[in-house]
């Protein structure tokens, strides 16, 4: 079994415990299944990558950290806390598709599918926050810049893949929608009434996001080494 295996097991068991509790009800047990998450993939990637972590995806793994405590803490502050953080981690990933990605290339073939994923996001975006911000009225500005700032890396990522279609880029996109679902379901979460299924999707949409993106580092990390190795 290679090194990485045990840390990328736990990490399917936490993600399988976490639907288990979650369907079951059991808050505190499926409180504790989240928090192996990120450990468990951390440990997958720092093992992948041979210990060699950039500053800026260690600085991403960090504001994840602090934001994934906020949501478990379910303190007053809690929320607030929550959406900076996040809102740093996509600011950072959107760094990175702007520093260490070649700029997108479009061709008139890609224009149709582009514009439905423009107009696909712009509806999301005004959807959702149309129903988050008339139901909370705090933090408004700050909740429209964080529906842009992910709105920007969805298309980076959706763009990337329509132009590209690479591995990367595909990892990239399901990166962006596991985000995307993530948020859109927290959101009706906080707004409707309790659903357990609307609570399975936050919680595996959101673990999986983790997953693609760390899944993204390591195979952007594999890109960048192949022109040394030949």
């Amino acid at each position: 079994m290679k090194a990485n295996k045990p840390s990328l097991i736990l990490f399917f068991f936490a993600l399988l415990c976490t639907i288990i509790f979650d369907w079951a009800q059991q808050d505190f047990f499926a409180t504790y299944a989240k928090a192996i998450v990120l450990p468990a993939i951390f440990i997958y990637f720092l093992i992948s990558s041979e210990f060699q972590i950039g500053k800026t995806e260690g600085v991403i793994f960090f504001f994840c950290f602090i934001g994934q405590v906020y949501d478990l803490m379910d303190i007053e502050t809690s929320e607030l806390g929550g959406v900076i953080c996040f809102l740093i981690v996509y600011l950072l990933i959107i760094k990175i598709f702007i520093a260490e990605h070649d700029r997108i290339k479009l061709t008139k073939r890609d224009i149709l599918p582009i514009s439905i994923v423009v107009v696909f996001i712009v509806y999301l975006l005004i959807s959702v926050l149309s129903l988050q911000l008339d139901n909370m009225k705090k933090f408004n500005l700050l909740y429209t810049f964080y529906g842009i700032v992910l709105s920007i890396m969805s298309y980076f990522c959706f763009v990337s893949y329509i132009t590209k279609g690479t591995h990367i880029t595909l990892l990239m996109s399901l990166m962006a929608i596991s985000y995307i679902f993530s948020d859109i379901f927290y959101i009706f979460n906080e707004y409707f009434s309790y659903s357990i299924v609307l609570v399975l999707i936050r919680d595996v949409t959101q673990i999986l996001a983790y997953f693609f993106m760390v899944e993204y580092f390591l195979e952007k990390a594999r890109i960048q080494k192949k022109p040394i190795q030949q």
